[in-house]
């Protein structure tokens, strides 16, 4: 019986951790005809909980299942955290509310920022892209290819079209960014280009060291771009005609202190994602040192765990239902299956760190748009690793004022910095 109670008051005890967790991070709402309304942790729907008798009653199935052994679920001792009424001395009563945590934001770093990003963009897209070298061809001069890239990511970041954009163009030209100026039509046919994808994705890679002594923690995760094209096919089971609309698919690895990409991967609509997680984390260990990286259900295989583990890091991949502590050959697969389930809080406490890669994607999409103005194919990968490498420029020109950083976009530099020391800017 003693080992019940005490079995009991665990079960409580995790259940008022998670609680806690729910009331300092989401909203409860107090309903005008009584009760709160408390979101699931799941993100799928919230719970009524009710007090009847001074006692929480709730209509999630866990207080259904367990309320008659004593046993409150989360959602009763989220509402306790939330409202926690407390007796004077002088028998009055003080109600005490919990408040959502947030995290404080260094305003003075964040306009200066933001208020001279357009100028200092240029010049560190200029710094970029001055690298590029077009082997010489034999017929008519074509324009010079770091100037045309340079025009081309210039293009995304102003959202606007190519003949609308000639005016950056120019403003650019008298900056001397570029050497002469470009026809609106010459960006189009870059995009179309396929040479010009490993071209923008060694940017990418570049753009990134400025933050290698910073980023140690990683978040893998996949997001669509739609694009003016549909699928059309007769659905004969409804008899009619189906229009779809046709995306792709974004693959990202990105650093969950300042949000940079370090990696990415362009895709059909439905690839799956975790074949592309290993490319994404090599290229990531090439120029950065992994602790953590944090992924969603989809990435979990022994294979994606090894990985991790073998460059040096953890993963931290949530497991599926049906999973089992079978390692069927894989050590850290039984050892993260066991700290999954016998650490639950610990675990969820690095897995949150996911997060971050979804505010990445939500930092991309909301500047540079969900959509690409692309026709063809090659021109709607292109255009999107260049809305990648304009988040990325964004990213250091942030982390200049904030964090005081030098943008040295030169691998060899970074790298003796991160042998040096470079975590103490931590």
């Amino acid at each position: 019986m003693q080992e019940e109670n005490k079995n009991h008051e665990a079960e409580n005890e995790v259940r008022k951790q998670r609680g806690m967790q729910i009331a300092q991070t989401s909203r409860i709402m107090k309903r005008e005809k009584g009760g709160y309304i408390v979101p699931s942790q799941s993100g799928n729907g919230a719970y009524l909980v009710q007090y009847k008798n001074f006692k929480p009653i709730c209509e999630c199935p866990d207080f259904e299942q367990r309320n008659a052994l004593g046993i409150l679920c989360k959602h009763c001792f989220a509402v306790q955290f939330f409202i926690n009424k407390q007796t004077n001395p002088d028998g009055s009563t003080t109600i005490t509310k919990t408040m959502k945590v947030t995290y404080g934001q260094n305003w003075s770093a964040y306009n200066q920022a933001q208020t001279h990003e357009t100028e200092q963009f240029m010049g560190l897209l200029y710094d970029l892209t001055d690298g590029i070298y077009k082997p010489y061809e034999f017929g008519r001069p074509s324009l010079p290819l770091c100037d045309v890239v340079f025009c081309s990511a210039l293009k995304v970041y102003s959202t606007m079209s190519s003949r609308r954009t000639m005016a950056n163009y120019r403003n650019a030209f008298e900056k001397k960014y570029i050497s002469q100026i470009p026809n609106f039509n010459a960006v189009s046919e870059l995009l179309n280009k396929e040479e010009i994808t490993p071209i923008l994705l060694d940017l990418i890679e570049a753009s990134s060291l400025p933050l290698k002594a910073i980023e140690t923690d990683f978040a893998v995760d996949s997001s669509g771009f739609s694009t003016s094209r549909y699928a059309r096919w007769f659905n004969f089971k409804y008899g009619k005609e189906v229009n779809s609309r046709i995306w792709l698919k974004a693959h990202l690895i990105t650093g969950t202190k300042t949000n940079i990409v370090t990696g990415v991967r362009i895709t059909g609509a439905f690839s799956h994602d975790t074949n592309e997680f290993p490319e994404l984390v090599e290229k990531t260990a090439e120029n950065f040192n992994i602790n953590e990286i944090s992924a969603d259900k989809g990435y979990s295989s022994r294979a994606n765990i090894e990985l991790v583990n073998d460059i040096g890091g953890s993963a931290f991949i949530p497991f599926k239902s049906n999973t089992t502590g079978k390692q069927r050959g894989s050590q850290i697969w039984g050892k993260m299956f066991h700290y999954f389930m016998y650490n639950r809080e610990d675990f969820l406490q690095h897995y949150h760190k996911r997060s971050n890669v979804e505010t990445t994607f939500h930092m991309i999409k909301a500047k540079f748009g969900t959509h690409v103005r692309s026709k063809n194919t090659t021109a709607q990968i292109n255009e999107i690793l260049l809305k990648v490498l304009c988040h990325n420029i964004c990213v250091v020109i942030h982390e200049i004022h904030e964090l005081g950083i030098k943008p040295d976009f030169c691998k060899e530099s970074n790298e003796t910095a991160r042998k040096e020391g470079g975590e103490g800017l931590l």
